[in-house]
């Protein structure tokens, strides 16, 4: 025992005299996490994870370590462990691929660093290190010796996974790994659809809502309680896409709080479905009432109402900030690795939020069911009942319109490209169907539009196409 410390002693001050820096050994109960892109009985086939079975192969992958201070040759062997799944990008990062070829000295290099980190070493700087070696190697000259510079990345453990691959085409064997790289704007689709043709469809979508809101406020004839109604949901939705363009675009700019950009969002769309659910309170009760010609004007109400939409808003908003602040555990940060890393609302506060659109959601319903056997059971209808009841049927499609857009926005959520590209799609039809329904399926809008802005000359202006008497307004008020 005391010979071979001795041996070891010797060994140690022989290095230190000819210069030489020795690696500093790893601890044995040391083990180094390294990314795996399949299971352990799983390599690569063709960019897809495959049974060693179905490969004809017995082995899995070994990692290849090199040293920190140089990237080719020096190498070691540690104890390591594997961590099995696919790398964690960031929003502004998109995955790649990359192959490596030990026969091959073209392609690039892939080696794993005493760290547990990947490094990628260019393939054009490669072929001018192993050239400058070739070429000393005659003189007989150490690996020290080569000055050339190898152009490399290190990838963090988290941001890469290797494994073993092969590829059935060219029968060839190959080391693969998956790293994430930051995304470019003109060659990612991921990049563009997201940061470009997102915010470009919510634009469109923000000109919708804003042509329903300027059309019921503009008309006096339409700015009773449910043209009211309808301007201040439009409006509410206005800034929802606002708020959400704003944290698209600004993602990889300036620093903004997206804290505050999300929490504007989340109470414009909380206010939005407490808008109509007033809404839906509005109908039902003018049906279940047995006087309709109350003492209580139009603006008194609508203060009602707006009470109750923003009192509503602004406490369950304030529970979710309070849950947000002391019982949440795990805070969504937003980083781009490039700005400041900011603070988003976490999952425990929109919970609160969604649960209360749901809650609206279900109440909404009952209204639904409830005003349709109210409007079975009623046998004859006056003026206000047959204006009420296309009230009824434009307060069912909105609803029906603005809970699936909702469910979209949920299921988007879950980081899959395809359902957030679906979302997308869902917003940009939902703000189409907002105006259908509210412009240009209501006869009345269109009669009025006509009258007032001499469009829509399409439209016949015979009785049987107006629904309110809307004929004998128009005569009055001169047309």
């Amino acid at each position: 025992m005391y010979f071979l410390l001795l041996i070891y002693f010797f060994e140690c001050l022989y290095n230190f005299v000819n210069g030489s820096s020795t690696i500093k050994p790893q601890n044995i109960n040391e083990l180094i996490n390294i990314g795996k892109c399949c299971d352990m009985n799983e390599i690569i086939l063709d960019d897809k994870c495959a049974l060693l079975t179905e490969t004809n192969e017995t082995t899995i992958w070994e990692p290849d370590f090199i040293d920190d201070n140089f990237p080719v040759r020096k190498k070691q062997y540690l104890n390591f462990q594997f961590k099995i799944g696919l790398p964690n990008c960031r929003n502004t990062e998109h995955q790649w691929h990359v192959y490596y070829n030990p026969y091959n000295q073209s392609q690039d290099l892939l080696a794993i660093l005493p760290s547990g980190s990947l490094r990628h070493i260019l393939h054009d700087r490669w072929n001018n290190t192993q050239n400058q070696r070739n070429e000393l190697h005659n003189y007989e000259i150490d690996d020290d010796s080569i000055t050339v510079e190898s152009l490399y990345f290190d990838y963090s453990f988290g941001h890469y996974c290797a494994d073993k691959a092969v590829l059935s085409k060219n029968s060839l064997i190959t080391t693969y790994a998956m790293i994430c790289v930051p995304a470019v704007a003109w060659t990612d689709s991921k990049y563009l659809i997201q940061r470009i043709v997102d915010p470009i469809t919510r634009a469109f979508a923000i000109s919708c809502y804003l042509l329903v809101a300027v059309v019921y406020f503009v008309l006096p004839q339409l700015r009773d309680l449910v043209g009211n109604i309808i301007t201040s949901m439009t409006m509410c939705l206005v800034v929802y896409q606002t708020a959400s363009t704003v944290k698209i675009i600004t993602a990889n700019a300036s620093h903004v709080s997206f804290f505050i950009a999300d929490s504007v969002a989340y109470i414009s769309l909380l206010a939005t479905f407490f808008w109509l659910n007033s809404f839906g309170y509005f109908v039902w009760s003018t049906f279940r009432s047995r006087n309709i010609f109350l003492r209580v004007s139009d603006g008194q109400k609508y203060c009602y109402y707006s009470s109750y939409v923003w009192g509503s808003t602004a406490t369950i908003f304030g529970t979710a900030i309070f849950a947000h602040f002391t019982l949440e555990t795990n805070k969504v940060i937003v980083s781009d690795g490039i700005n400041y890393a900011q603070e988003s609302v976490g999952w425990l506060a929109m919970s609160v939020i969604f649960a209360s659109i749901a809650l609206t959601i279900i109440v909404n319903i009952c209204f639904i069911v409830m005003t349709i056997n109210t409007i079975k059971q009623t046998r004859t209808y006056g003026r206000i009942h047959h204006k009420i009841k296309y009230s009824f049927r434009m307060f069912t499609l909105l609803f029906g319109i603005l809970s699936l857009g909702w469910l979209s926005f949920i299921i988007s959520h879950l980081k899959y490209d395809s359902l957030i590209y679906c979302h997308i799609i869902v917003n940009i039809l939902q703000a189409l169907f907002v105006v259908y329904v509210c412009i240009f399926e209501q006869k009345r809008v269109l009669f009025l539009l006509s009258k007032t802005c001499n469009c829509c000359n399409n439209v016949q202006n015979t009785t049987d196409d107006i629904d309110w008497g809307e004929e004998m307004t128009a005569i009055n008020a001169g047309y």
